[in-house]
C-alpha cells in the first residue's frame, strides 16, 4: 500500500486541472523546494509546477500514458524513497522508470526532490513497447513513443528510390506516424523473427529481419535489418535503420 505522500506525489503528475495541480504543489513542496533530474534543476514552486505541467502535457494529456508508483516506499527520518513508472494508459509494460528520493522539512513538505532514472531498464521497456506497437501496426500509437524532434536515418541513398516512396527524411512525431502509415499501406502481411535487443544505457540495438508481402507485386521478401535507437526521458530520440535495401527494391520492382 502506498504512503499518503507517495500517493499524492504521483497523483499530481496525472492531475488534469491546472488550478488543482497548483494547489497540490503548494501543499506538497516547501516554498523554497527544489526538484532535480540528471539534466535539470527546478527551484521554487512555480518552476516545479511548470516541470510537472510540461510532463503532463507531453505524456498524460495526450491519453498515451499515466504515472504510477510501485509499492516499495521506504522512509528514514526526513527521507522518503520509492519507484515511479510511466505506463501506457491502455495497459502494458512501463516505458520509463525512476527512483524518487524526497527530503522533507520539519512541516513534512518536500524541500528536495531527486529523480534517478534507471537508463538501461527504461530503454529496454521503451524499445519493447515500440516493437509491440510496430507489430500491431498502429502508426499514431507508434509515433507517441517518439520525441518531438527525432534524429532519423534510413540506410538508403539520400535521394531515395521511386519504388519505395516512404523513404525520405523525417524529423517530427507527425512525420514518424506518416512513415509507418505509408509503410503499412503498401504491404499486405508483416512479420519477422523474434528480434534480439542489446541495451547500453540510453542506447539500444535491435537485430532481426523483416518479412512482408508487397501489395502491388504480390512478392514476399525477408530483409535483415538492425535498428539503432536512443531513448531519452521515456521517448525515442534517435531512429537509425540499417537494412537489406536491395531485397526490398527487388520485391517492389520485380
Amino acid at each position: 500500500m502506498l504512503s499518503p505522500l507517495a500517493d499524492r506525489y504521483v497523483a499530481v503528475w496525472n492531475e488534469p486541472d491546472p488550478a488543482a495541480r497548483q494547489r497540490v504543489v503548494a501543499e506538497l513542496w516547501a516554498e523554497d523546494g527544489a526538484q532535480y533530474t540528471e539534466t535539470a534543476e527546478n527551484r521554487g514552486r512555480e518552476a516545479i509546477e511548470a516541470r510537472i505541467t510540461g510532463a503532463h502535457d507531453r505524456f498524460v494529456a495526450t491519453g498515451a500514458f499515466v504515472f504510477t508508483a510501485a509499492d516499495d516506499v521506504v522512509t528514514h527520518h526526513d527521507a522518503v524513497t520509492f519507484t515511479t513508472h510511466m505506463v501506457p494508459a491502455a495497459g502494458g509494460a512501463s516505458v520509463w522508470s525512476g527512483t524518487v528520493l524526497l527530503l522533507l522539512d520539519q512541516d513534512g513538505r518536500i524541500r528536495r526532490d531527486y529523480q534517478f532514472t534507471g537508463a538501461a531498464a527504461s530503454t529496454r521497456a521503451v524499445v519493447t513497447e515500440f516493437l509491440g506497437r510496430l507489430a500491431d501496426g498502429e502508426p499514431d500509437r507508434i509515433a507517441e513513443l517518439f520525441a518531438d524532434v527525432v534524429d532519423w536515418r534510413l540506410d538508403w541513398p539520400e535521394a531515395g528510390h521511386p519504388a519505395v516512396p516512404w523513404i525520405r527524411p523525417r524529423s517530427t512525431r507527425a512525420e514518424v506516424a506518416d512513415h509507418f502509415r505509408e509503410l503499412g499501406a503498401v504491404h499486405e502481411k508483416r512479420g519477422g523473427m523474434t528480434p534480439r535487443i542489446l541495451v547500453d544505457g540510453r542506447d539500444a540495438v535491435v537485430l532481426g529481419d523483416i518479412r512482408q508481402t508487397v501489395k502491388a507485386t504480390g512478392r514476399a521478401y525477408a530483409a535483415r535489418c538492425a535498428l539503432h535507437l536512443t531513448v531519452d526521458h521515456g521517448v525515442i530520440t534517435r531512429y537509425h535503420v540499417y537494412e537489406d535495401s536491395l531485397t526490398v527494391v527487388q520485391a517492389f520492382t520485380g
